[in-house]
């Protein structure tokens, strides 16, 4: 997949695929759902009917995060998966090209009219396909309506996708994230069309977990909160295997912990790890974090956890 990073690069794209036809869609795509899978997958075969490429411009981050950000007294909404994932999860779709259109301040400015004559126009459009509820520009004032006349002008199709709904509810980032906070992996699988995973690299921790007999390899976590808490059992992959393991999500306070992290023990496991990609598969919420009265507490309890996390992985 070809990336194209941001409104500035767009020069350089033309010029290397200057006749490229192309079929697209646009959204930010937290997570990749049923939902989105369904609006790429017509965006692909309009691209194969029509010999045409296909194309996803997405933004980042999300404007309602980047709003709570912006006011500062608003907690921004949990990320069901961060830039990286989002950009490997299009790729494995099959998708020949993406925009990523940073939303900041001039983008979240920017009327439709200019949103459509400074990034749409500048781009071979054959097919545009949105969802039903896409709005655009600034205060949201883009429609359906604004589109299909520019479509009519431009010789493009633009195409409102009827919305996916499952179990007579509409298919939502929103509600994704809502399954996930109650920890109904279940409902998140179905709705996401695959199991909810975080990848992340492996970095050094603190060493308390070895230093107790219980090493956890601690994985990076984006600045954007994830909608996860507490601690889980798991199964992981790192190079292609699978393991059963315990995982906490949350500051560890018992150790004086102040920043999140997400720290991995996995069963029967003793190798070296740092500086690779694990992914975690959270299957079942064992407990909420909390602060212990000292390492020995904690230590008893992670065990406790270990042992009820077996059973329920076997």
């Amino acid at each position: 997949m070809y990336l194209i990073r941001g409104i500035g690069n767009l020069s350089s794209f033309k010029s290397k695929f200057s006749n490229q036809v192309m079929s697209g869609t646009i959204g930010n795509f937290d997570g990749l759902h049923a939902g989105h899978q369904a609006i790429l997958n017509q965006v692909k075969d309009k691209a194969q009917e029509s010999g045409s490429s296909s194309l996803v411009f997405f933004t980042e981050p999300h404007a309602s995060e980047y709003f709570a950000l912006e006011q500062a007294s608003t907690e921004p909404p949990p990320r069901i998966c961060p830039w990286r994932e989002k950009v490997k999860l299009l790729t494995n779709f099959g998708i020949d090209f993406a925009f990523f259109l940073q939303f900041n301040r001039s983008l979240k400015t920017m009327t439709p009219e200019l949103f459509l004559e400074q990034v749409l126009s500048q781009v071979n459009l054959k097919h545009l396909i949105i969802g039903d509820d896409f709005r655009f520009g600034a205060k949201r004032a883009g429609d359906f309506e604004l589109l299909n006349e520019w479509g009519a002008a431009n010789d493009t199709e633009v195409i409102a996708h009827s919305t996916v709904s499952f179990q007579d509810e509409r298919i939502s980032s929103t509600r994704i994230r809502a399954a996930l906070l109650e920890s109904d992996f279940i409902l998140a699988e179905q709705l996401l069309g695959r199991p909810y995973t975080f990848s992340g690299k492996v970095v050094f921790g603190q060493q308390i977990g070895r230093s107790i007999g219980i090493p956890t390899a601690n994985l990076w976590i984006p600045k954007q909160r994830l909608p996860i808490a507490g601690v889980y059992a798991v199964t992981c992959s790192i190079e292609g295997k699978t393991h059963k393991g315990i995982a906490n999500m949350g500051i560890r306070p018992t150790v004086g912990g102040t920043k999140p992290v997400l720290e991995v023990h996995i069963f029967d496991f003793n190798e070296m790890v740092y500086g690779k990609r694990l992914t975690v598969e959270f299957k079942n919420k064992l407990r909420d974090e909390k602060k212990f009265d000292n390492i020995a507490v904690l230590k008893e309890q992670i065990l406790t956890d270990i042992s009820k996390a077996k059973k329920i992985l076997e």
